[in-house]
């Protein structure tokens, strides 16, 4: 079974309405790239959607984020994202509210903004030649920890303090097979570190 789209944290969610902002816009102009290279998208066998993407809003611990199962959607809106407002890493706990509850990365995507606050978006991709290629020759997570647990945010504080993560920001989910993450100052600056390699691969 593919390892994608299931949450596995403690998500207390309040339904609200679709997000109407900027926020929402800069989101789905990189979005759709990215789909269309097939980084976002959805597994034909199993119908499980892969891929996300996020970016901070309002204080440190608030940041916007792609909903659960909307890899398969070409094109989102509003009504496709939730705002992720508190987590407890330790408890393995997400608060968010919003027209759909946050991907099941949430709690990865709040453990790497807690690492530095000039990481202002995240990008998660799925390519397995990717994978292969980039496994253990750039930042890699312990191929044991799967993602969405406080195992695998424990390991991104590992790769910021113990490897290169800082200046390449770009990594490899080790025990999340196909998976990998991009960070920067901005959404262009997080989806183009994909953009740019997928066109190249």
């Amino acid at each position: 079974m593919t390892d994608e789209g299931y949450i596995k944290f403690s998500c207390d969610w309040t339904k609200g309405p679709p997000f109407e902002n900027a926020a929402i816009a800069e989101l789905n102009t990189w979005r759709r790239p990215l789909f269309d290279a097939g980084l976002v998208g959805q597994y034909e066998d199993t119908g499980v959607g892969f891929g996300n993407m996020s970016m901070r809003s309002g204080s440190d611990v608030q940041f916007i984020i792609s909903g659960t199962q909307t890899g398969h959607l070409a094109d989102l809106t509003g009504a496709h994202y939730a705002e992720v407002t508190d987590y407890d890493i330790q408890d393995n706990r997400i608060t968010c509210h919003g027209p759909v509850k946050a991907s099941s990365e949430s709690l990865t995507h709040a453990a790497i903004y807690e690492l530095d606050p000039t990481i202002q978006a995240i990008v998660h991709v799925h390519n397995d030649t990717l994978w292969h290629e980039l496994r253990n020759t750039i930042p890699t997570t312990d191929p044991t920890v799967t993602y969405g647990t406080p195992d695998m945010a424990e390991e991104f504080r590992r790769l910021y303090c113990d490897t290169d993560f800082t200046s390449s920001k770009i990594a490899v989910m080790g025990g999340h097979h196909g998976g990998l993450i991009s960070i920067g100052h901005d959404m262009a600056e997080a989806a183009h570190r994909f953009l740019d390699i997928a066109t190249t691969a």
